[in-house]
């Protein structure tokens, strides 16, 4: 019934295009946690689009897409998504659909983002100033504003108050910043309120009685396991639950439901923002990668770290997702590289770590123990068949299913819809 797409290291790891491709074979897409820090990039027909809300099947005519309870929704990044994508000749009418009680990012949970991670200084986060934290603090402090109270002008007005009255406070007596009109949000909001209308359903029920009728539904997850609250690098993670169990509570279905979990990875690895990364190639090789990997966030366009897969993180990952298979991004990326490296182990103070650890001296400070593989050369963007790789890039891959202990049954060669490989 359903499938769920996560990715299994920091983001980045290229799902949009996985989503897309995996969508033509679906009924409904769904987006089940994140919100407008979210870029999912999908290439058809050498055009580019960059998702943030909107689910990366929409580019299908006759998909349903859904944006979950477990997503936080703004709704000025929604309507800008949608009016590029009308303009692009893609219509939502009718075929996007949004949960009732989906929590509202609003102007005070964006700008509060911004100031609280200046305010952190050196321990800053790095975050995409988009309020999703922010938005995620109000749902758990239960001053938050759901989709459903958006829609209701004296709810909302009176939700607005109580949230204002605290942030006008932090504003002005911690932070020494202008505070916040309450009129102002209200009457900028009311244009968002009159288009959104139409959107929503109570989708716990409707994507139930969809499935009860045979439909098949597509999860579709932001960010990356590392980026997960709980399983995360934390402090240095998202607000909301990456792994593959938050597409039961971000979209209101039961586990039982769940039949396939498709994780999927970069053929190195990446991470926008701060916190540690022990494979990380600084200086003149990380800028090569970066430049081969095009390797800048779809959301912020800020430069992505680069550096050599890191198996045990992705060890890690297949382990709390219950993957089934793993998809492989960016493959192509490394072809000319003469030697390329896994890590397989982390040392530290004179231990080996065959597994991911939470604590944070070791995973910052720690040694990393490699593998060497041999390299590859010679165009692999039009390979189709996995028989036509060249011998040294199926031993990469194969000896990273060894150590992981999943399949790797696609292989992505190129940005394109059409360039994949299916083992």
């Amino acid at each position: 019934m359903v499938t769920v797409v996560v990715g299994t290291q920091w983001g980045d790891e290229g799902k949009g295009k996985i989503i897309d491709y995996l969508a033509e074979g679906m009924d409904i897409v769904a987006r089940y946690q994140g919100g407008g820090n979210a870029g999912h990039t999908v290439v058809l027909k050498d055009k580019k689009y960059v998702f943030h809300l909107v689910p990366s099947g929409i580019l299908y005519p006759d998909k349903i897409c859904v944006i979950g309870n477990g997503v936080v929704l703004d709704p000025v990044s929604l309507f800008e998504e949608i009016d590029y994508l009308e303009k692009s000749g893609v219509s939502v009418e009718g075929r996007l659909f949004i949960a009732e009680n989906a929590h509202m990012t609003l102007p005070y949970h964006k700008i509060l983002d911004q100031i609280e991670d200046k305010f952190r200084g050196r321990g800053a986060l790095g975050t995409t100033g988009r309020g999703i934290g922010t938005t995620y603090a109000d749902k758990f402090n239960r001053i938050g504003i759901r989709v459903i109270d958006f829609l209701e002008e004296d709810i909302f007005m009176e939700k607005l108050k109580i949230a204002l009255e605290l942030k006008n406070y932090l504003f002005k007596e911690y932070y020494k910043e202008q505070m916040l009109a309450i009129d102002k949000i209200y009457e900028g909001t009311k244009i968002y309120r009159e288009r959104i209308k139409k959107m929503v359903k109570n989708i716990a029920i409707y994507l139930n009685e969809e499935m009860e009728k045979g439909k098949s539904i597509l999860a579709e997850g932001a960010q990356g396991t590392f980026l997960d609250i709980d399983f995360g690098t934390y402090p240095y993670v998202t607000a909301s639950n990456c792994i593959a169990g938050g597409a039961c509570t971000g979209l209101g279905i039961s586990p039982k439901k769940v039949r396939r979990i498709i994780g999927v990875v970069k053929g190195y690895t990446t991470r926008v923002g701060m916190g540690p990364f022990p494979t990380e190639l600084k200086g003149v090789e990380g800028e090569i990668l970066r430049k081969m990997g095009n390797e800048y966030g779809a959301t912020t366009g800020r430069p992505r770290r680069c550096g050599w897969f890191d198996a045990v993180l992705v060890k890690f990952s297949a382990m709390i997702n219950g993957l089934d298979e793993l998809v492989m991004t960016k493959l192509d990326v490394l072809t000319g590289i003469e030697k390329i490296k896994i890590a397989v182990a982390y040392k530290f103070d004179g231990k080996l770590y065959k597994d991911y650890p939470f604590n944070a001296k070791v995973f910052s400070s720690c040694d990393v123990v490699y593998e060497e593989l041999d390299g590859w050369s010679g165009d692999i963007s039009t390979v189709k068949n996995y028989n036509e790789l060249p011998a040294n890039a199926k031993k990469y891959i194969e000896r990273i299913e060894e150590i992981v202990g999943v399949p790797i049954t696609g292989i992505s060669v190129g940005s394109s819809r059409e360039q994949m490989v299916i083992r």
